[in-house]
């Protein structure tokens, strides 16, 4: 993606926060555009190429009642599959595989050591990335604001690991996930640091179809531990992988968004897009 690009999502998340603020208004397209100081008919074009559907269809996706239609309507077969099942053929995800592996005890504790780790940094619909992987798969995939921190960070959970900048195969096939709207992979190997509660949380959020929505309390119950939402809550706010592990899916059982690690609009802007993409026009009532 290049700088344009940015610049584009930078202004449709300007848009969504305003729409998020102030959506009991249902503003129309030519407020918006003026907060943007872009003329209707640019903001509704470059809207519309972002997202895949027009400016009201998003600001409907992105509302409060359609979050609670989406709980209603699909919570209750949500997790009627088991983890083996794999993902939803309504999600993007439907042809991949993905396999999420633990670092071994001793990876865990000594920060790394023996791991050399290659990172780079990239561009994505959403902002840009810094991303990690080892030899067995991605470790680190994260939203970032500045990059020198981002790196910072990521030494700082494997501080005994050996650094290399550099683009792996890896790395490339996760971002097609970021460069295309219909990415064609067969498998993304997941290498985490986590205990084993936080590893089952997240193995979990994989099980979340794109386009849908769930609860804290309903992963809690799919791992088997219903009196867990605030832990599960806690494992879901550590998620190392970005995106990928898609715990912008889990959202407060009100029907409200919530906080996101990466930013509370950029939450939105992922959960509006996908919904775009798998639902394309809707008809709402």
């Amino acid at each position: 993606m290049n700088d344009q690009a940015h610049i584009n999502y930078t202004r449709i998340a300007e848009a969504i926060a305003y729409i998020q603020q102030n959506f009991k208004q249902q503003p129309h397209l030519d407020v918006v555009a003026d907060v943007l100081h872009l003329s209707p008919a640019h903001f509704q074009r470059l809207f519309t190429e972002w997202a895949g559907t027009s400016p009201k269809k998003f600001l409907q996706f992105t509302s409060l009642e359609y979050a609670k239609s989406l709980l209603k309507d699909k919570q209750a077969t949500l997790f009627d599959a088991t983890f083996e099942t794999g993902l939803s053929s309504t999600s993007r995800l439907h042809d991949l595989f993905i396999t999420l592996e633990g670092m071994t005890p001793a990876e865990y504790q000594n920060g790394g050591q023996h791991l050399t780790i290659n990172y780079s940094f990239a561009s994505s619909f959403f902002g840009p990335l810094l991303i990690a992987s080892t030899a067995k798969g991605i470790c680190h995939l994260v939203f970032v604001e500045e990059e020198e921190i981002a790196k910072q960070e990521l030494i700082a959970k494997f501080p005994q690991a050996k650094f290399i900048e550099q683009t792996d195969a890896l790395q490339n096939q996760a971002l097609q996930f970021f460069q295309s709207k219909t990415p064609d992979l067969h498998q993304i190997k997941l290498h985490l640091k986590g205990t084993d509660f936080q590893l089952k949380v997240w193995q979990s959020l994989l099980a979340i179809p794109m386009g849908e929505l769930t609860t804290y309390g309903a992963i809690a119950q799919a791992i088997d531990n219903p009196k867990a939402s605030r832990a599960v809550g806690t494992a879901i706010g550590s998620n190392p992988i970005a995106f990928l592990i898609p715990c912008h899916r889990v959202i407060q059982a009100s029907g409200v968004f919530g906080n996101y690690m990466w930013g509370a609009t950029r939450k939105t802007a992922i959960i509006g897009w996908e919904g775009a993409q798998v639902y394309g026009e809707p008809t709402f009532k």
